[in-house]
């Protein structure tokens, strides 16, 4: 889930930029600290309207300037259960990752549809053995988030783990087809 937010941090201003244009060194060093971060639950997307509040401070032995700042964040805070849209961008011996806003989440092979599953190393697709449904790079689903680990450090290395295995979750198309074989029954009764 998208949020937008107003925060209030500190950037370190080197002593080698403390000559330059204040409100320019502070917008790009601020962008560089926070944006593309994890804090806590959520990621920072993006952030503007940067403003410094009140002096900055010097703090013994350093001779940087520590200046606060307030700025409105764009935040992308993914949650337990929440069901999600994405596109499958990796197929993979044990399923495939699905990119959804700014994360990738793992749908495990056990997780993609109700039916063995054989794996197309080459053509990197994800086959339904009964159903002959299958699940490519670059196919739209639509996923639940089951398990949720988001690394503060490193946010590539977050572990998402998404589920397809319910009713009205699934490749886009097979949603389709579902409706459709509803509506075809709806109207034969």
């Amino acid at each position: 889930m998208y949020l937008l937010t107003q925060r209030e941090n500190v950037v370190r201003i080197p002593p080698d930029r403390l000559g330059d244009d204040l409100d320019v060194v502070v917008n790009q060093l601020a962008r560089e600290s926070y944006e593309g971060r994890i804090e806590g639950d959520s990621l920072t997307v993006l952030i503007r309207n940067i403003e410094p509040v009140g002096p900055g401070r010097i703090v013994h032995g350093d001779g940087a300037v520590y200046q606060t700042v307030k700025y409105n964040a764009l935040i992308f805070r993914p949650q337990n259960q929440e069901v999600v849209e994405g596109e499958v961008v990796e197929v993979i011996k044990f399923g495939a990752f699905v990119r959804f806003g700014p994360l990738d989440g793992l749908l495990h092979i056990s997780q993609v549809m109700d039916d063995r599953i054989d794996i197309d190393d080459a053509g990197q697709r994800l086959i339904g053995k009964d159903t002959k449904r299958d699940l490519k790079v670059h196919d739209r689903v639509r996923a639940r988030v089951v398990s949720l680990s988001l690394n503060e450090r490193n946010p590539r290395e977050s572990k998402i783990g998404l589920t397809m295995r319910q009713t009205g979750l699934g490749r886009f198309e097979w949603l389709a087809e579902e409706r459709a074989k509803k509506a075809e029954k709806g109207g034969a009764a």
